[in-house]
């Protein structure tokens, strides 16, 4: 009775996922999210001191990034569009902090632990690299990567889920 139980389940397949378009997508959202993570932990530790009470959510930011990098290496197509919401807004305070951190460089300004100039640099990396983040990550959620079709096991043609 078992064996007729597990012999009778469908099987579940992804065709986009087995895309050569989808798996590259996916590897360069990873990636770009893991540089992007990068760069805002360096820019948060070079400029811990003058942060003034930014530094806790910047540190998330780090963190909820890595954790969609992990979701996204799962194929979850639920964050992507979160995933881009947040870029526009890490582009957002990019724009603005460009511009601060090199006046920051002037005479009579505190020093972070890496030179303000430099800080203002990696943040202005940071601003199209936030911009290409959302341009792939909303390519990434066209993909469709949460198509599915069952198939029975002695079915030919997969039918589409929920039919």
């Amino acid at each position: 009775m078992a064996q007729e139980y597990v012999a009778r389940e469908p099987i579940i397949e992804h065709p986009n996922r087995d895309k050569s378009s989808s798996k590259t997508m996916r590897v360069v959202v990873i990636f770009m999210l893991l540089i992007s993570a990068a760069l805002i932990l360096v820019i948060t530790i070079g400029g811990w001191e003058v942060l003034q009470g930014l530094t806790v959510l910047c540190l998330a930011w780090v963190a909820i990034y890595l954790l969609f990098a992990y979701y996204v290496g799962r194929w979850n197509r639920g964050v992507l569009p979160v995933v881009a919401a947040l870029a526009i807004i890490m582009a957002i305070f990019g724009l603005i902090a460009v511009p601060v951190w090199f006046d920051r460089d002037a005479v009579g300004f505190e020093q972070p632990a890496l030179d303000a100039g430099l800080l203002g640099t990696l943040t202005a990396i940071l601003v199209p690299l936030q911009l290409l983040l959302l341009l792939v990550a909303m390519q990434g959620f066209n993909q469709g990567w949460n198509v599915e079709f069952e198939r029975w096991e002695h079915d030919e043609d997969p039918a589409p889920a929920g039919t």
